[in-house]
């Protein structure tokens, strides 16, 4: 008897890998066993750098630099997270400013690579025509994809302190953060009617703004692509148990007709703000994927 595949797996805690997690969804054909990473992030440049796990949780800004620098990884169309981000550009309560005064201000954000920041500017831009390079961005951590550098328009200083500290201190205007948003009256939100603004922006586009994707190990595909196969079907098994109303945006999604429209959007939204070298295709985004997953993938 054939001995079963074990993936090296690292996901977030969220409703719908709860039963991945705590054995309520299994498999006989492949066992995913899975690493504590806090934060996820920290999982990400091993795995683009090295794979460092056969399955893994991957920022879709990471994601597509991996593959526009040809980094051994595979994007599966699964999203596992998502969520609304105006409401993560915050001021200090003592200093607020507006998004239409920002133009040669200060904002700080963990990397400019962050996909928080990415949304972000794009909100900056299509509701008050601020580009990326009107800000001077202040960073502290380096991109998960070592052959990305930073625009010029981008300051990098590994020594800077926390940006909430940042913001106390008068060093920058405002910051963008997100796992870590701070839930205090000491901050202040930047876009005003945040929540209305991407309500609307949802039904316009039809979309939670992506977060995180799931990618897998270039090497585990071509070694085992049936556990790879199964996993995917794993992911969406266990996505269908958690209930949405009809009609409300789900911070996950399957399927590359789904994600095509979306993953273009992203594309466009890197390309304006220097994240990609070159425009990547869809097909190439989510081919090698669907070369692995065959007709799973739709």
């Amino acid at each position: 008897m054939a001995e079963l595949p074990v993936l090296r797996t690292v996901l977030g805690d969220y409703p719908h890998t709860a039963p991945l997690k705590n054995g309520d969804i299994g498999s006989a054909r492949v066992r995913l066993d899975f690493v504590p990473v806090s934060p996820i992030h920290r999982a990400f440049a091993p795995m683009v750098r090295g794979e460092a796990y056969d399955l893994c949780e991957l920022a879709v800004v990471t994601a597509l630099q991996a593959i526009a620098y040809g980094r051994p990884v595979v994007l599966l169309p699964a999203v596992v997270a998502a969520r609304f981000q105006r409401g993560c550009l915050i001021a200090h309560a003592s200093r607020p400013v507006r998004p239409e005064d920002l133009k040669g201000k200060r904002i700080g954000v963990r990397s400019f690579t962050q996909t928080t920041g990415m949304w972000v500017r794009t909100h900056l831009a299509e509701d008050y025509g601020l580009a990326a390079q009107d800000v001077h961005w202040i960073t502290h951590d380096d991109a998960h994809v070592a052959e990305y550098t930073d625009p010029a328009f981008v300051t990098h200083d590994p020594h800077a302190a926390h940006l909430p500290d940042m913001l106390r201190e008068g060093l920058i205007d405002a910051a963008v953060l997100g796992n870590d948003l701070p839930d205090s009256d000491e901050f202040v939100p930047v876009f005003p009617d945040a929540a209305a603004r991407d309500q609307r922006w949802w039904q316009q586009h039809g979309f939670m703004p992506i977060n995180h994707m799931v990618a897998v190990a270039a090497s585990t595909c071509r070694d085992n692509p049936s556990a790879v196969r199964e996993s995917y079907a794993l992911l969406r098994r266990a996505h269908a148990t958690v209930e949405r109303p009809d009609g409300t945006p789900h911070p996950a999604v399957f399927g590359y007709e789904r994600l095509r429209g979306p993953a273009e959007s992203v594309i466009d939204a890197c390309l304006a703000q220097q994240l990609l070298p070159r425009r990547l295709s869809p097909e190439e985004v989510f081919g090698p994927a669907r070369e692995v997953l065959s007709s799973d993938a739709d």
